[in-house]
């Protein structure tokens, strides 16, 4: 028998966390350095696709009988946007919360904190502005049968269950969640649809509030007139959108750097600071 080829093995060899922290990093710089146009577009992207998870979960709520269990069922499709939107590389918001805020942690100054606020902003707008083209569509057009848009205000009606502070709290679980999904990607390598699968079910099945999909929800219950524009904002989207921040780079995103920091050079690890990301 041969012993494996040294590049053979260092193929199969899971990244260390420094590995981890220069992979996320890099994206996140790459991500801080797209141009305005490239942000927005690629963010409005990102929140049509997503919208996919409340039309499949709308599809199954129509088929599954009403049990205890049905909603386990039913979250069997909250996965499908995700999958869309971090597969097919398009910005998002929560995602973004750990990819941009390491570039911030590893070289602090105000000039990458003003174009770390600037790519959330962009990105956050843009995922809003598509979930809110995508619901309309689904609204006012011939796109869906009238079963299947019942289904859709069935399923957003769960973000009625929690006020703004609920909404708030209940998105940083959220946050950390996606976070750690995204700083788990460079390991998963084949196994990337899985990670996204569970990590996102989670999310769904503990009714965890993620401001993308949730303003899909909100803007589908504003469409349907059941929910006015300003709740809407204030009492799901907003919260739900400073929880998913807290979560991801409030929490995840500054435990992940906090875990190698002791071990880089005082500037960093030498890297540039524009190299290439994952987009």
């Amino acid at each position: 028998m041969t012993d494996p080829n040294p590049s053979d093995v260092e193929d199969i060899k899971a990244a260390d966390a420094k590995e981890l922290h220069r992979a996320v990093r890099e994206e996140g710089q790459a991500e801080i350095d797209r141009p305005t146009a490239s942000l927005l577009w690629s963010g409005l992207a990102g929140g049509l696709a997503i919208t996919a998870s409340l039309v499949a979960e709308a599809a199954l709520v129509q088929a599954v009988p009403s049990s205890p269990w049905s909603s386990l069922i039913v979250t069997l499709g909250y996965p499908l946007g995700f999958m869309i939107v971090v597969l097919g590389r398009m910005q998002f918001f929560t995602e973004s919360t750990i990819t941009a805020m390491l570039p911030l942690a590893t070289h602090p100054s105000w000039r990458t904190a003003r174009r770390t606020v600037r790519l959330w902003a962009l990105v956050l707008i843009a995922n809003l502005a598509g979930t809110a083209i995508a619901t309309a569509g689904f609204a006012t057009l011939p796109l869906i049968d009238a079963p299947l848009r019942d289904g859709i205000v069935s399923v957003s009606t769960v973000i009625l269950h929690h006020d703004a502070v609920a909404t708030f709290w209940t998105a940083i679980p959220a946050g950390f969640l996606i976070a750690a999904m995204a700083w788990l990607l460079p390991n998963a390598r084949d196994q990337s649809f899985w990670l996204i699968f569970v990590v996102t079910y989670v999310v769904g099945a503990a009714g965890f509030s993620h401001s993308i999909v949730g303003s899909a929800e909100a803007f589908a219950l504003v469409w349907a007139g059941r929910l006015d524009l300003p709740a809407a904002v204030a009492g799901a989207i907003l919260p739900a959108a400073l929880g998913n921040l807290v979560g991801g780079a409030g929490l995840f995103a500054l435990l992940a750097h906090g875990q190698v920091r002791p071990e880089m050079p005082p500037q960093g690890d030498g890297l540039p600071s524009n190299g290439p990301g994952r987009r």
